[in-house]
């Protein structure tokens, strides 16, 4: 999957949209997010937390259900410092939703699917 491109990710043979989840890191991260054509979930997480594996899976599936809607960038907060600093991230997982390169939402800690499900959407029709 490409990190960055106008437009959405589809299928070359069936024109279906993809899933587009892509690492974003303290160099790509203004392209990835910056440049997107579409509204952007940002996961900022780390390997060792375990709210953020809870979460996770929840975020790779939303990434899944609303192809063509949404792009996931997921950032490791401690291999990427700058981001989570230039965001005042204090606490992970913390989830960021980006529109024309500007961020238009936050959400900070676990949350039940069904609840991160209903804020993503929300966040989308705004």
């Amino acid at each position: 999957m490409p990190q960055a491109r106008p437009g959405r990710v589809r299928c070359a043979k069936c024109h279906t949209d993809l899933p587009w989840l892509v690492d974003a890191d303290d160099d790509s991260f203004d392209t990835v997010v910056g440049e997107a054509t579409l509204p952007v979930l940002v996961d900022v997480w780390a390997p060792w937390c375990g709210p953020c594996r809870q979460i996770s899976p929840v975020v790779d599936q939303l990434s899944r259900d609303l192809a063509g809607r949404l792009k996931v960038a997921k950032v490791n907060a401690d291999t990427s410092p700058r981001i989570s600093q230039r965001h005042a991230v204090s606490s992970i997982p913390t989830l960021l939703v980006y529109r024309d390169g500007k961020e238009v939402d936050r959400m900070v800690g676990a949350v039940p699917a069904p609840q991160l499900r209903a804020w993503v959407e929300r966040s989308l029709n705004t």
